[in-house]
């Protein structure tokens, strides 16, 4: 692979990122959420080299993205629930789960071999008129290498997957700043397979209640992962992580939520007035800065958080990060 480009921002940036992606070419660019790693999703060859270029395991699906619920549609049966879903949230951060219609042009692998498909209309004008000018569904994961933070910049793109795909498309920082939520509608019970940037209780306001699915220990033992962001240890840094610290030794570098604690060896405060938006929007881009910092620390300390709202899927990221490494 040939140095990787920076497209502009702007028309002429759409135009060539969605002319690479046609050609099958891999596109970072950014989403409400985080920065994707995208492909033509009906390209097989395209398909796999995400995997390729993440080192990403071939049991782990993969989001597609359309820039419409009717384009969405036309690929996965929906029922009233997913209807409903799609008129209160989309465009926005919820990812669906749903079976392919047998008339689905998306590759197989990008559901890793299964019956259903996550599929979501992003809340980003730039993602929505790049999907509008390729004129297919692109698949697009988290634009960074498997397990490690995902991005929130251009540049953080660039740092993890700069020389192994053709192109990343400049823009904005991701407002939401952690990926969407996982909604798995194959069965009569709604099940949250991944909290994220739609909070459960706006889904339940819309569809009732809404059960939790196996533990992402339970489906990774059996390569059974329905939606990506299961795998146990996932958006990892390098520094291990230390969750609810009530104190922080120096020799630690310290993820604040409110007034921080003293005696850190470096801080990156993620809502110093305890917003949980804030830190949503702050969580990967404070692991990475601290992340950057660590030499001679011996790991990052986090403050607890609240789990309510987007504070689960907060907790949700925090402790992946936290998990042992395989």
């Amino acid at each position: 692979m040939s140095r990787t480009r920076l497209l502009p921002a702007g028309a002429a940036g759409i135009a060539e990122a969605a002319r690479l992606l046609r050609d099958g070419e891999l596109v970072g660019f950014g989403t409400e959420t985080v920065f994707g790693l995208g492909a033509d999703a009906t390209n097989d060859r395209a398909v796999a080299g995400i995997f390729a270029a993440k080192g990403r395991p071939h049991f782990n699906p993969l989001i597609c993205h359309y820039p419409t619920a009717a384009a969405v549609f036309a690929h996965v049966e929906a029922d009233e629930r997913a209807r409903a879903l799609a008129d209160a949230f989309w465009p926005g951060p919820l990812t669906l789960v749903l079976p392919r219609r047998v008339t689905c042009p998306v590759a197989l692998l990008a559901g890793a071999g299964l019956e259903t498909l996550a599929v979501r209309v992003p809340a980003h004008d730039q993602a929505l008129a790049l999907l509008r000018e390729t004129g297919r569904p692109v698949a697009a994961p988290s634009a960074n290498r498997s397990g490690q933070v995902s991005p929130t910049t251009s540049a953080h793109v660039l740092e993890g997957l700069g020389g192994r795909i053709a192109a990343v498309l400049d823009g904005a920082a991701c407002p939401v700043g952690v990926e969407s939520s996982v909604l798995d509608l194959t069965s009569s019970g709604a099940v949250l397979l991944r909290p994220g940037g739609l909070p459960r209780a706006a889904i339940e306001a819309v569809i009732g209640r809404v059960g939790t699915g196996i533990t992402p220990a339970q489906a990774e033992a059996a390569r059974g992962l329905r939606s990506p962001g299961l795998l146990v240890s996932h958006y990892a840094p390098g520094l291990p992580v230390r969750l609810d610290a009530t104190h922080v030794e120096p020799d630690e570098a310290l993820l604040a939520f409110g007034p921080p604690l003293p005696s850190a060896a470096a801080t990156f405060q993620l809502s110093e007035t305890r917003d949980l938006t804030e830190a949503a929007a702050r969580l990967f881009a404070g692991l990475r800065e601290l992340d950057a910092r660590g030499q001679g620390l011996r790991g990052i300390a986090v403050m607890p958080i609240p789990a309510e709202g987007l504070g689960e899927a907060i907790n949700d990221r925090l402790q992946r990060a936290a998990a042992p490494r395989p």
